[in-house]
């Protein structure tokens, strides 16, 4: 071998970014690849890479014995002694070198696809090291290639794939144009290496105003809740530590440049900034922004709000095809049932009449009950006795009024079903009955006129009448 390994060691180092132990490593594993296919795989054989010399030193060990048992491996002491080493012992391993240029050309070429492969084995544990740590940051790429959908980014010294579920709707990239985007996952496994992009994840978004506001790279304003739907709109709460700093100022900028740097990186995506509140109430009201909010009913227990708006505001609180009111239940995490006025006032006219039916409940009962979150009759009678606690109603009171609920539905129930079967005995019968003939007589009319009756002479016709009239 003429070839100077220490040249081209320090050069493949350099180009592939690898560390140079690294690849005189991969060169000792090629050139002892190389020689146990030459001499045998039952010799103990060992490469060492000589600096000095430029060159990968190959060895063969065998072990000094009274009596060979092994001969691939082993030599007796007279063998040792005349042919390596005067001095050898029993039990001691002499190093016996071998000459490289005995190597064929097809273990050349074996060794050779050995070492190519160990470098970008190398190269890519590398990589990995490089971004295993780097996941949640943005990074710029260039367009490579599209492979069914999914789009291929150059980052310099490797490859990322932005999966098609991973890109924003609508968008569209051409071959050599720059994209910015979020590392989410960084995997080495026996395929390679792979780096996943996201442009559609909410800390995507988070991460884009980082780099845009001062205040929030320093900590003086957080995101404290964020959610999109990817290239249609988003929703922002933010929060600000310093009570001197405005957080949905800082966010939007001088003019609103900070937040049409993200916009348009997002290619026209709509963002709604508001500021974070802890009055959950509060908050929905925000997050529902830019409709205007009148009232709004909290059930704790089941995480829900009713949300009441004025009649010309219902669309613009719902949104396009329900968007807005979706963008606030996960900012908020509240389910949201928003209505208007008008229906509002109609159901609750409906669930006070349902209550004030019950037989001897009054007025006042029936709008403390009405408040407490009963909107029927039938829910009433539902409630637990026991459990029923209302600020106002006595315990006694409250028992009396479930059971006129339940006699109250009970009979009403039972009316339902003796009209329904009513009704249905109705149908049969008149199923079962034939169908009436059309006259006993096969001319006769509406006005049980024949046209017989109408000839003259017969007894009906109207000359016989005026006759008769006349005599």
């Amino acid at each position: 071998m003429q070839v100077d390994l220490n040249r081209v060691i320090e050069q493949v180092s350099k180009e592939k970014g690898i560390d140079r132990q690294i690849v005189v490593s991969a060169v000792e594993e090629m050139m002892h690849s190389a020689a146990r296919r030459t001499f045998g795989a039952d010799r103990r054989i060992e490469s060492r890479y000589n600096q000095e010399l430029g060159e990968i030193e190959l060895f063969e060990i065998r072990m000094v014995v009274e009596r060979v048992t092994v001969p691939a491996s082993e030599s007796t002491v007279e063998e040792a002694r005349a042919s390596y080493d005067p001095e050898a012992e029993v039990g001691d391993e002499i190093l016996i070198k071998l000459d490289t240029a005995t190597m064929g050309r097809i273990a050349a070429q074996a060794a050779k696809q050995n070492l190519i492969q160990h470098i970008r084995d190398a190269e890519r544990k590398q990589i990995y090291n490089e971004f295993k740590d780097r996941r949640s940051e943005v990074v710029s790429g260039i367009v490579q290639r599209f492979e069914r959908k999914n789009m291929i980014v150059n980052l310099g010294r490797t490859e990322a794939i932005l999966p098609e579920k991973e890109q924003i709707p609508h968008e569209r990239y051409r071959q050599g144009d720059r994209i910015r985007a979020m590392i989410v996952d960084v995997d080495l496994s026996e395929k390679g290496l792979s780096i996943v992009l996201s442009r559609t994840s909410n800390e995507f978004l988070c991460k884009l105003f980082e780099q845009e506001v001062p205040e929030i790279y320093e900590g003086i304003v957080e995101i404290r809740q964020c959610a999109r739907e990817p290239g249609g709109r988003a929703k922002v709460a933010v929060y600000s530590k310093d009570s001197d700093v405005d957080p949905v100022g800082a966010c939007v900028g001088m003019k609103g440049t900070r937040v049409q740097s993200v916009v348009q990186e997002l290619r026209g995506e709509k963002i709604d900034i508001v500021p974070w509140t802890d009055d959950q109430a509060e908050l929905v009201c925000r997050a529902l922004a830019p409709a205007k909010v009148s009232k709004v009913i909290v059930d704790e227990d089941e995480a829900a709000m009713e949300v009441i708006v004025p009649d010309d505001q219902l669309s613009l609180a719902i949104g396009k095809r329900g968007q807005n009111v979706r963008l606030a239940h996960r900012l908020t995490g509240w389910k949201l049932d928003v209505r208007s006025e008008a229906e509002a006032e109609e159901e609750a006219r409906s669930a006070r009449a349902s209550l004030n039916a019950i037989p001897g409940i009054g007025d006042i009962n029936a709008e403390l009950l009405y408040q407490w979150g009963f909107r029927s009759s039938e829910q009433l009678a539902e409630a637990d006795e026991e459990g029923l606690d209302i600020e106002g109603l006595s315990p006694e009171r409250a028992r009396q009024i479930i059971t006129a609920a339940r006699a109250h539905v009970e009979a009403r129930h039972t009316a339902e079903e003796a009209r329904k079967l009513a009704e249905e005995e109705a149908r049969n019968l008149a199923a079962q009955t034939p169908p009436e003939t059309e006259t006993e007589n096969a001319g006769e009319d509406a006005t049980g006129i024949t046209p017989e009756s109408m000839e003259p002479g017969s007894s009906g016709a109207p000359g016989d009448a005026e006759a008769q009239a006349k005599s």
